[in-house]
């Protein structure tokens, strides 16, 4: 493994020392990685989530025509079908 050298605030590296005091971790190393794994997952996310969205911009300009709503009809039909469905 390859050694990297980081700066940290005195909070941080309090929740650093204790996590590993407290038995979660056993070194800062150890906590650095793990935080490493949630940031790449949290990337992987937000790279799929973007994806989705294109796709769906690309599928809602390939819909047809836009057509003008009325937001206070619009709203309406959606609460009346609510109702109609018994889920208000």
């Amino acid at each position: 493994m390859r050694t990297l050298t980081i700066s940290l605030t005195a909070q941080q590296i309090a929740r650093l020392q204790s996590a590993i005091e407290g038995g979660g971790y056993a070194s800062n190393s150890e906590i650095v990685r793990d935080a490493l794994r949630l940031w790449e997952q949290r990337e992987e996310l937000r790279t799929l989530e973007l994806q989705h969205l294109k796709r769906a911009y690309a599928d809602g300009m390939g819909s047809g025509k836009p057509v003008a709503v009325d937001p206070t009809e619009f709203i309406g039909s959606l609460k009346a079908e609510r109702r109609a469905r018994g889920w208000l």
